[in-house]
Formats: C-alpha cells, structure tokens, sequence
C-alpha cells in the first residue's frame, strides 16, 4: 500500500529526459573537456556545389571518352602499316624560327593546345580555394593531405625500382598526376556511376595533383631560363590581372594577351603551358551586383568543352602513338624505370591516396559518411590511378633530348598502369555498384517536381506540406479506382 503524501511537504523537481549518449544535448560529466564537434569525410555536398559539379563532370566525362578513343586510335596508326604516315605528320615542323615557334605537331599539341587544359585547371583550382572543398581549412584537409600523399608514395616507388635496378631517376614525377578526364571516361565506358560526395572527392584530387604537377614542371623540367624572356611574361600577366579586374571585356583584348603571354613564356624556358595556369588562378571567381555569374565561370563554361573535347584528345592523339609489340610489353615489365611508373600508378597511388585520407581521418576526428564504406575510398583511390596527360607530358619532359627510346617506353608503361588501374577500380566499383545505384536515387528523387531534390528540403516545412497535398491527391485517385473495381466486380459475373 502506497503511503500517503504531504501535499505541503517539498516536492523533487521533475525528472529531465536523458538523450541519448553521443547526442549534441547528452549531459557531459563535471570537469570533463568539451564535447569536439566531429566533421563528416566524403559528407553531402551543398545543392549549389552539387549542380556545378554534375555540369564540370558531364563535360569531363564526354571528354574522358574522347580520350579514350583518341589514345586507341593512336595506337592503333603507331601499331599498324600507317605508323610511317604517323610519324611524318606528328613531326612535320611549322611555325616562325625567328620566334623560336618552329615546332613539330606533336610539340604544338603538348605546349600550345594543352595550354587549354591547364587553364581550365587554373580555374577550378580558383573556384576550389574561393568556393569548393578547399576554401575551409578543416574540409580541404582530407583532400588534401590524400593527394599530397597520393603523389608522394608514387614517386617513392619509382625511385626505388629506379635505384634498385640502376635506372635512370629522372622520371620520378611521371607516376604522380591524376587525369580526372580519363577516370570519368572510364567510368562512362563501365557504366558505373558514383556518388556526388565521392566524384568530389576524385575531382578535388585531381585538383591538387594538377597543382602540385604545374610546380614540379615549373621547378625541376624547365632549363635555360630567359630571365628577360619570363620578366615579359610576368609583366603581361599583370596587364592581363588589371584588365581584367577593372572590369574590361572583349575577347578580342584578352585572347592576342593570352598569346604574347604564351609567347614569352615559351621562350623563357619555362614551360608553356604555366602560363595557362597563371591566366585561371587570376580570373575573379565571384559574382558582382548584376552580375549573374563569375567571369571565371563564364570564361570556364566556354573554353572547358575546347580543352575537354578537342585540345586533350588532340595531345593524346599525337602523344600516345608508341609500340606496344611483344618486346616492348615485356620492357615495361623488366625494366627498372618502366616498372616504376606502373607500380607507381598501380600500387603507390592507391596506397598513398587511400593511406593519406585514412590517417588524417583518423588524427582529425572526421567521421566516414555512413552511407558510404571505406570499400568505397578504396575504389577511388585506385582509380587515381588512371594518370595519362599530365604524366604522357612529364614522360616527354623527362627524358628528353638524347632519351627519345626511354621517353616512349615510359609512355607505354603510363598506358599500361593506367590500364590496369583502370581494371582493378572497374571491380572494385562493381562490387559497390548496387550500393551506389540506390545512393544516387536517394541523390535525384523529386516527388514534388520542384527541381531540388527531396533531400535537400527535408527541414523545409512547405516541402512536406505539399508532399502530403501530393499524396491526398493520389489516394483519393485511389478511392475512386477502388470504386470503379468495387462496380466492376458487382456487374460483371464473367463468361457463362
């Protein structure tokens, strides 16, 4: 039997519920440090973000297959009784010598068309560090210490097959560039298609590896500078910041710049294609009153399809182009250097890739998405793998001169790594590709037909208020089907 009560006696405060452990609002032991906030790795991306990424990798993705049959096609007239005709055409010579811009086809290609290429990498660098994945320093720095890493652990394994079989060292930077053209083409030709969050990431990558590609060609492949050369090319680019940011338009003013630019740049001893990448990282990447988009984004919208659909395949087309016979497969294979750019590709970016984004996870508390899986990292990482125009160019740049032969044998050593990147990343892919098929549905469902999808508007209160105008309106379609149905069962008895 219950005693009774005091009704004047003090009463307990009532008792608070208590969230659950881990919950923002759980109570936290006296004394005990502040709870840190924990970031999420590979995290949905903002809807603005996720827009322009599926336009940057549409355009990308046309582009990789491009590339793809750019490279075979190559291959093909360098393998077959047209490689005479190859050749002649990849090294007839054109252009001014008083210029110093009497270059072969293939040397127009590599320091002229793929000056495009890096000016759309100059953009997207900006736009990352002004708007993307890179301009909060917690955010850029899984991506970042992944590629820094991804670049590193390649070049480790080429000097040591370099050093372990007497080889030439000169190539240590041709297995560390991401090209983010052919990854995407590849996925395009398997048919597998990966979450925003993930193709972010694989940009982002690429990014940096671009990056870090541009310094080691500017630092350690540029000889005999000109320095009254390069301080002519410094100058234009200041002219080119000026106009540019006071506002003056016209390509007419920008794009005879642009090729004094190139110009002079060339003629330093620097290579061409930095001063592309100089030009992107000075175009403004915000947007202005009554402007509706950044002239960076503007100017990237109409040269990208240039650089991904003509330029790229172009340089492939006349930089792929080497013997794959017998012999040559198995050198690939023997050699010291040739070896090192496929382990370098194969195994060094998967490890450092894969390895960096696991350990600055792991040392800045940031949490794995949970729809995703490291399975899924791991993917990614070994499709970085894939390095083609950046590491096709350092492999021209290294062993230029006297080591023409070496040049083409680590052209093909690129062409198979990247090849079996391509497969391993094929599988590893499909075995996550249901999982990734309802990711992207979840990532596209737009019941409301608003043109936003549902997941970004799940905390909007008119969101769900017309979901549920939505479905009232499809069950009274219902009820009134059910009656028709519920008739037809009356009258109808069927044949006799």
């Amino acid at each position: 039997m219950t005693p009774p009560t005091d009704p004047h006696a003090p009463q307990p405060p009532p008792a608070q519920p208590i969230p659950p452990a881990g919950s923002p609002c759980s109570p936290e032991a006296p004394g005990s440090p502040p709870r840190r906030k924990v970031s999420v790795f590979l995290g949905r991306l903002p809807l603005g973000e996720r827009k322009y990424l599926a336009d940057a990798l549409r355009t990308e993705t046309v582009g990789g297959t491009l590339l793809l049959v750019a490279a075979v096609l190559a291959l093909l007239l360098a393998n077959t009784g047209l490689s005479g005709f190859y050749e002649s055409v990849r090294d007839f010579h054109l252009g001014p010598e008083a210029l110093h811009l009497h270059l072969s086809v293939a040397d127009w290609a590599k320091d002229g068309l793929l000056t495009l290429f890096f000016f759309v990498a100059g953009i997207e660098l900006k736009r990352e560090l002004v708007a993307g994945e890179l301009r909060d320093p917690r955010a850029a720095a899984l991506p970042i210490v992944s590629a820094v890493c991804g670049m590193a652990v390649p070049a480790l394994f080429y000097v040591a097959s370099a050093a372990a079989g007497g080889g030439d060292p000169r190539g240590w930077a041709i297995p560390m560039a991401t090209d983010i053209a052919f990854a995407l083409g590849v996925l395009a030709v398997l048919g597998t298609g990966l979450p925003s969050s993930l193709r972010a990431f694989l940009l982002t990558l690429a990014v940096v590896d671009d990056l870090g590609a541009i310094v080691i060609i500017a630092v350690f492949y540029s000889a005999g500078i000109s320095f009254g050369a390069l301080a002519g090319a410094v100058a234009g680019l200041a002219v080119f910041w000026f106009l540019h940011h006071r506002g003056v338009r016209g390509w007419y003013v920008y794009v005879p710049l642009a090729v004094v630019v190139w110009g002079l740049m060339h003629a330093s001893g620097v290579h061409a294609t930095v001063a592309g990448v100089a030009m992107g990282l000075m175009l403004r990447c915000t947007v202005r009153e009554g402007e509706r988009t950044s002239p960076a984004a503007h100017i990237e919208h109409l040269v990208r399809p240039l650089s991904a659909g003509l330029a790229v395949p172009l340089f492939a087309l006349f930089a792929a182009g080497v013997a794959v016979s017998g012999g040559a497969m198995t050198d690939v294979f023997t050699k010291p250097e040739t070896l090192g750019v496929v382990l370098g590709l194969l195994v060094g970016k998967t490890l450092g890739v894969f390895g960096g984004a696991w350990a600055a996870a792991r040392f800045t508390r940031a949490e794995l998405n949970r729809d995703l899986a490291w399975a899924d990292v791991l993917a990614v990482a070994t499709l970085s793998g894939i390095g083609f125009t950046v590491s096709l160019l350092i492999s021209d740049l290294a062993f230029a001169g006297g080591a023409g032969a070496l040049a083409d044998e680590a052209k093909a050593a690129v062409l198979t790594g990247s090849l079996l990147a391509a497969l391993v990343a094929g599988v590893l892919l499909k075995l996550r590709a249901r999982r990734h098929r309802s990711l992207l549905e979840a990532e596209d469902r737009d019941e409301d037909g608003d043109g936003v999808p549902d997941v970004y508007e799940e905390h909007d209160p008119d969101f769900h208020l017309r979901m549920a105008a939505l479905y009232e309106a499809r069950a009274d379609e219902h009820r009134r089907l059910a009656e028709v149905a519920r008739g037809r069962d009356v009258t109808d008895d069927g044949p006799a």
